[in-house]
């Protein structure tokens, strides 16, 4: 298993090469994923994980209106894509990380 350095590194030097979707893969790894995954485990929540960007992206791409220029529509789009992500990452944020501060 790579040591948690290696893979903060390796995150690095991805995303130099833009390799954005390896390197955020990379970093949820680093995030969410136990240091004694097994190697399935590891490559079934790549899987995953590359099948979401990829979801995402193709309908990012299909449900574009034509033209160079973005319409409104196409940024409500991105707005609500925005809007769910954003409250994903909220919500995992809180049940994942320890709070910060005191009440």
């Amino acid at each position: 298993m790579a040591d948690r350095s290696h893979l903060q590194r390796l995150e690095r030097e991805l995303i130099d090469k833009g390799k954005i979707i390896e390197a955020g893969w990379i970093g949820l790894r680093l995030a969410a994923v136990p240091d004694n995954a097994s190697a399935m485990q590891l490559e079934e929540m790549r899987n995953a994980f590359f099948a979401g960007a990829q979801h995402l992206f193709a309908s990012i791409m299909s449900a574009m209106d034509p033209g160079e220029e973005p319409t409104e529509d196409d940024m409500r789009r991105m707005g609500c894509i925005q809007d769910e992500l954003d409250d994903f990452i909220e919500k995992f944020e809180l049940k994942h990380f320890p709070a910060k501060g005191c009440a």
